[in-house]
């Protein structure tokens, strides 16, 4: 269990480094380009087409199927490296091809996601720039889980690291050269060398993030040649599973599109693609910190144990790691729901827009980080299509609940909509968990909702302590301290988390939780250890 403890902390500490810097990044931007201008959401749509593309053939596909898949061909006599140069190569020519023709089809894709006349030639011209990222976004991830099932995890977690480097230095050189949008540069007339550097910068730094990794392929004792004889090591039982994968993010990019034409039917002026993307960003953090990072070192051992078919010894890895997320996850939802303006105020003035989007996505951040959980347990069991089932029903309450958002004012449509993804996720996250029972004969679900109802009843304490203080500082109308600008604004998100943590830790003693114990007994055991060393 340390090693897993040491695991998860090294991919704290590099998503940690990662998200600090990607917020830095997203700020800049929006200086560069703004929130509800001409180009914000023709740039916000253009990045959704590479990430879309990239999210059906890639992400959740390797995901789902290559750490398995890995573990268990470690036990060939070349420990698997055969069966690894052969899945990377067949990987690299499939993110190629798909990268090059979907470039090719930038008008038409950028025509799917509710764009027309001149934004949708901008966003056109983004696209162009933006959809070799797919190439590389597959490489990333192709190269990073083979790094994480051979229990190497920090690399994928750092990596992101350089790529915040190089677009951070690439949005500083366009506000240089151009000009920013906070400033009073108003970007209507788009250059050539304009988009490039907007564009083509990120590109590049998505390069580099997936290019490095080969450095580290060394260190484990890999080293990658191309390999064209895809017969021969199993790729045949990876397939079956990619197949149901496949499917299910089929499903979730239709909501998708259908998500992103609501929100840019709002129109110029409101909030759309663009303002939800900084709010996802915003609600990844804790996801990224603390559920990717804990799920991702628990996820190969869950595997290892799956496939000797120890059910207790999986059981036991599955409940400590969701009361572990929940612990943790609780809190930062409570903790960003109450502080969401101030956080908005740090990127745009038009904080309001961007605050009741983030709210609304706050509401479901429980839910979907453990269907993620959910998720990587079946995945580990080496089971792709119940999944499908409990993302179709998912699926099926976006489309439904954001077409319905037609009918909502352009004032809070794009909120409506993260709401409905939102409620989505919590009936997604209770199917999963139902049918994760029905699979293993149990998740020891009496310990998890013990411990749920304790944390969400020391959340709801904490919000409620954590308001009152934002009220006493002014609250979040326009003019008021904790809105008046970004340094305030993260002043009064620092004050108001710190009374949250003190109110929510006391709650969870006073009710006795076993996981308050657990979660601090190492910082506790260190501290006596040094206060017991001699000086």
């Amino acid at each position: 269990m340390a090693s897993v403890g040491r695991a998860s902390a090294v991919l704290a500490s590099g998503t940690l480094v990662s998200r600090v810097l990607g917020f830095a990044k997203a700020w800049l931007l929006v200086q560069a380009i703004g929130t509800l201008t001409f180009a914000a959401n023709a740039y916000g749509t253009a990045t959704i087409v590479p990430n879309s593309i990239y999210a059906i053939i890639a992400q959740g596909i390797l995901n789902a199927v290559l750490v398995p898949q890995i573990v268990r061909a470690s036990i060939n006599p070349d420990g698997g490296r055969a069966y690894i140069n052969k899945l990377v190569t067949l990987g690299m020519v499939v993110f190629a091809v798909v990268a090059v023709v979907a470039t090719f089809l930038s008008p038409a894709l950028v025509a799917l996601f509710g764009l027309r006349g001149e934004q949708a030639q901008l966003a056109t011209a983004f696209a162009y720039w933006s959809l070799p990222q797919i190439f590389f976004l597959g490489l990333y991830t192709l190269l990073g889980e083979v790094l994480n099932a051979r229990k190497s995890f920090g690399p994928f977690t750092w990596a992101p690291v350089v790529n915040n480097v190089v677009a951070i230095a690439m949005l500083t050189a366009f506000i240089l050269l151009f000009g920013a949008a906070s400033t009073g540069h108003v970007h209507n007339d788009w250059s050539f060398g304009m988009v490039a550097l907007l564009a083509g910068g990120a590109t590049l730094g998505v390069a580099v993030q997936a290019i490095i990794l080969f450095v580290f392929w060394r260190r484990v004792g890999l080293r990658f040649r191309l390999d064209f004889g895809w017969r021969g090591v199993n790729l045949g039982t990876a397939g079956k599973a990619a197949g149901w994968t496949f499917a299910m993010l089929i499903a979730t990019q239709v909501a998708g599109l259908v998500e992103t034409n609501v929100s840019n039917s709002a129109g110029e002026g409101f909030a759309g693609p663009f303002v939800m993307q900084n709010a996802w960003l915003i609600f990844m953090l804790p996801h990224g910190i603390i559920a990717v990072s804990i799920v991702t070192a628990y996820y190969t051992r869950m595997a290892e144990h799956a496939h000797r078919g120890s059910v207790t010894e999986f059981r036991q890895d599955f409940s400590s790691a969701a009361r572990s997320i929940m612990f943790l996850i609780v809190f930062s939802s409570a903790a960003l729901i109450v502080t969401a303006f101030p956080i908005a105020r740090v990127f745009t003035p038009d904080y309001q827009s961007m605050g009741l989007v983030l709210v609304a996505y706050l509401v479901g951040l429980v839910p979907f980080s453990l269907v993620f959980m959910a998720q990587r347990a079946f995945y580990s069991l080496g089971d792709t299509r119940t999944p499908f089932f409990f993302t179709l029903a998912q699926v099926a309450v976006i489309v439904v609940g954001v077409l319905i958002c037609f009918a909502v004012p352009p004032t809070t449509r794009a909120a409506a909509v993260a709401l409905v993804v939102s409620l989505a996720s919590v009936v997604q996250a209770v199917l999963a968990f139902a049918l994760l029972r029905r699979r293993t004969g149990g998740v020891d679900g009496g310990r998890i909702l013990g411990s749920l109802w304790r944390f969400v009843v020391a959340g709801l304490a904490a919000m409620a302590a954590g308001g009152g203080f934002l009220v006493i500082l002014g609250g979040v109308e326009k003019g008021a301290f904790p809105v008046s600008g970004p340094i305030a604004a993260i002043v009064a998100t620092a004050v108001v988390s710190v009374v949250m943590l003190v109110v929510y830790v006391g709650f969870l003693g006073m009710l006795r939780s076993p996981d308050l114990e657990n979660g601090l007994a190492p910082i506790l055991n260190r501290a006596a250890g040094r206060s017991r060393t001699p000086r």
